[in-house]
């Protein structure tokens, strides 16, 4: 992950609506539920069902999905390794929070235990 500026903002400027449909897309592949993403997306942003719905149909950006978001206070325990890069370890605060919700989507992906992906 290439951890510019030009990264950065290219993050922040990418809709979350074109993201999302990936994001079902990876966890019901693996035998996970649209319902399991929505609880792992509300844990880490505050966003319900509703909220969540409204936010896609307005096509907001990352960076406007996450300035609006309330982060789990424990989401600083989010770590290890997404696209080769420690999460814990990157610097931009929207481009490390838009690479937490990736690393929980894997989590899920993956058939970890919900309880372990919202980390207590």
């Amino acid at each position: 992950m290439d951890n510019s500026e030009k990264s950065n903002q290219r993050i922040a400027k990418m809709t979350f609506a074109s993201v999302y449909p990936h994001y079902v897309k990876k966890v019901e592949s693996k035998g996970r539920t649209k319902e399991e993403l929505h609880q792992v997306i509300e844990w880490l942003t505050g966003f319900d069902d509703e909220k969540l719905r409204e936010l896609i149909e307005e096509k907001v950006t990352f960076g406007t999905f996450f300035q609006r978001a309330k982060l789990n206070p424990n989401a600083h325990h989010i770590t290890g390794l997404i696209c080769g890069y420690r999460v814990e370890a990157i610097e931009n605060p929207l481009t490390q929070r838009a690479r937490y919700l990736d690393k929980l989507v894997d989590e899920l992906a993956k058939g970890k235990k919900m309880e372990k992906i919202l980390r207590g």
